[in-house]
């Protein structure tokens, strides 16, 4: 259900998704785009836009994919939930909160962080605690799950993976589940 006034248009979820594959392509064309658009504590001070371009740059076509496609539905449900304002401010404030916990916490000052994925986990931060008990099905688990132990499960799994930015993942998720508890209060309060 989206508050009264809101659109339900995914323009925003598929112009997020187009820039991704978009600058996806550049890399694979040049890839030093990586080292000029990815989060590094090393060179930040340099390139300060990294914080925000980082999340726009994958490193191959299965981080791609699992990022595009988390987006897409993520994104479509969040739009019609809360409009595409509140989407394109949860989606940037988690991916540049998520950059900052990476600077604050790098595996070393020369390793580069790339990937939407801390933005995505705050949208999905925001949906875990706004529509906790929605089904959603996790590759490869065969059977339907509540959307916040998905949520929880996928980041918990993927802390534990070498060369996963969990720094970015857990920022996202903080700021997502925060913003999901205000959204949450203001729909009570419209509807009740």
């Amino acid at each position: 259900m989206a508050y009264r006034g809101q659109s339900s248009s995914p323009i925003a979820t598929w112009l997020l998704i187009a820039v991704n594959l978009l600058l996806f392509l550049a890399t694979v064309i040049n890839q030093n785009l990586i080292l000029n658009l990815g989060l590094q504590q090393a060179s930040f001070l340099d390139r300060p836009w990294t914080l925000l371009t980082c999340m726009f740059i994958h490193q191959n076509i299965w981080h791609i994919f699992a990022n595009m496609i988390t987006l897409y539905f993520f994104g479509s449900y969040l739009n019609r939930l809360l409009g595409t304002t509140k989407l394109l401010i949860v989606y940037f404030a988690g991916g540049i909160l998520g950059g900052i916990l990476y600077l604050l916490l790098p595996p070393s000052p020369y390793s580069i962080a790339i990937g939407a994925s801390g933005a995505i986990f705050a949208l999905g931060g925001v949906l875990a605690v706004m529509r906790p008990k929605l089904r959603v099905i996790v590759f490869p688990i065969p059977v339907p799950l509540p959307l916040w132990i998905a949520i929880i499960g996928i980041f918990v799994v993927f802390s534990f993976i070498p060369h996963v930015a969990w720094q970015a993942h857990l920022g996202g998720l903080v700021l997502g589940l925060v913003a999901g508890y205000f959204f949450r209060r203001r729909e009570r309060r419209l509807y009740y």
